[in-house]
């Protein structure tokens, strides 16, 4: 299966990417695989550590992949005017 994980901000490097994704256990095991050709990023070997993903992008060392999301795609904590209970009364809850 796999796993969507989410990224602050707009990009993160490669090799920062698949130890944040624990699909390895340390950097420079990152680097090794990655130099040795054994990550695929969307099906394509990349042996740049150093590569920029932006989000969508599926990252699979070995058997185990995942793919790169923002903390926007999975943020539904957001507050909507447009959709808001018109009968919210924050003076209720501010103290609570």
């Amino acid at each position: 299966m796999t796993e969507h994980v989410a990224v602050s901000g707009e990009s993160i490097k490669l090799g920062q990417f698949i130890k944040l994704a624990n699909l390895v256990e340390s950097g420079g095991q990152a680097k090794e695989l990655i130099t040795d050709g054994a990550v695929t990023v969307d099906g394509e070997v990349e042996t740049r550590r150093g590569r920029t993903l932006r989000g969508g992008e599926e990252i699979r060392v070995g058997d185990a992949s995942a793919i790169v999301g923002t903390e926007a795609e999975g943020d539904d904590d957001y507050f909507d005017e447009a959709t808001a209970d018109d009968d919210f009364d924050p003076e209720k809850w501010r103290n609570l």
